[in-house]
């Protein structure tokens, strides 16, 4: 099968017209389209997924706040940050969404450790964590066997808005970056590095799986 995928970086994006690019392509993609990754950046805003509660902000939220259409809670973007949206055919793929999940997750979990870092899961809580710290986040939908959305990285950013929220809606949960353990990597650095493992993942098919927790119904938004 096509496992080949099309890195694209946008560069800094306003989130509202992106999340509406991805509608459009994964609307308009067909069987034979190929399955693209979309790396950006976002201007500060809050964004909440389908199961995002307005009681995990902890204070009246100052900079923009959108509810999409993702799966999981509410999370942070910002300006230093690697955000992956992976528009993939997951059934031309033979993956299934637990699967899938897990890839981005080992997706992560590959990258920071090119930095010397070891990210791990945490059973229950979708996404990367370094001693318990949360590096990375994840948040998909899935429509008509495609995805869109995907996974947050912070590289080296104002952690501070944060604190203003429960991130991925669990309480007092601390947050880290990349650039706290590795303080000479920048965001091309880690976005060259992450599309690299992508790729590389993505199109072996012989990829191994790590098996996770049941965490797709956290993070994960399906159309029935």
């Amino acid at each position: 099968s096509d496992r080949n995928l099309v890195v694209r970086d946008l560069g800094l994006t306003e989130y509202h017209s992106t999340w509406d690019r991805m509608k459009a392509f994964t609307d308009a993609r067909t069987e034979t389209a190929h399955d693209e990754l979309w790396l950006t950046e976002h201007p500060p805003v809050y964004t909440l997924g389908q199961t995002g509660r307005e009681e995990h902000f902890l204070q009246p939220p100052k900079i923009p706040v959108v509810n999409t259409d993702r799966g999981g809670q509410v999370t942070y973007h910002g300006p230093g940050q690697v955000v992956g949206y992976f528009l993939c055919d997951l059934k031309r793929a033979h993956l299934g969404v637990h699967d899938f999940v897990c890839l981005l997750e080992s997706m992560m979990i590959d990258t920071i450790a090119k930095f010397g870092i070891r990210g791990e899961r945490i059973d229950g809580q979708p996404g990367i964590y370094v001693n318990g710290r949360k590096i990375g986040a994840l948040g998909l939908r899935v429509r008509r066997g495609c995805t869109y959305h995907g996974i947050s990285l912070n590289v080296s950013m104002d952690l501070k808005p944060f604190s203003g929220i429960d991130p991925c809606g669990i309480h007092n949960l601390a947050v880290t970056q990349v650039s706290d353990f590795a303080d000479a990597a920048s965001m091309p650095q880690v976005k060259a590095e992450f599309s690299r493992v992508c790729e590389s993942v993505w199109s072996s098919s012989q990829t191994e799986v790590a098996t996770a927790s049941d965490v797709e119904q956290l993070s994960v938004a399906q159309d029935s």
